[in-house]
């Protein structure tokens, strides 16, 4: 009984430090983001190392503290709804508000949800280092100086 409640305060620990950490020690791009063109390959890879990471690569801290939060609530979810359902009482009902077998659905749909947003902050991280570059591309005056304006008329 303690070390599952033991278990649940480490990855509660573990949630709150992450949050601060990619809140903290992110660091943003400075200067021109032309120069620097995020790469797809680098972001999935970091994705794959944790929920996140491919979020922290673009330099986006809101969205991987959200990936890495919805992460861990997941998988602390899934663990404490696996203990009680491996552990229930079937004479001793009375002191669980649901049947057993609800905890086995809510044990299996928190495995879902890891798995779902792993793979939501994978493709999220590929899709946001491909269109890096794209508000600074659109921010940009376009014009044509005189002599393409001539040779535009002369056609």
């Amino acid at each position: 009984m303690y070390s599952s409640i033991l278990i649940v305060l480490f990855f509660r620990s573990l949630f709150i430090f992450s949050w601060f950490l990619s809140l903290l020690f992110c660091q943003t791009q400075e200067g021109d983001s032309l120069s620097f063109i995020k790469s797809p390959k680098k972001a999935a890879l970091s994705a794959l190392v944790f929920p996140g990471g491919g979020q922290l690569y673009n330099g986006k801290k809101l969205k991987a503290g959200l990936i890495i939060s919805m992460e861990l609530y997941s998988i602390i979810n899934w663990y404490s709804s696996a203990d009680l359902y491996k552990n229930y009482d079937e004479q001793n009902n009375l002191k669980y508000p649901l049947p057993k077998y609800r905890y086995l659905e809510k044990r299996n749909k928190y495995v879902w949800w890891i798995g779902f947003i792993y793979i939501y902050g994978l493709i999220d991280a590929v899709v946001d280092a491909h269109l890096h570059p794209f508000d600074d591309i659109m921010s940009e005056d376009i014009y044509l100086d005189e002599l393409s304006i001539k040779r535009k008329e002369n056609k």
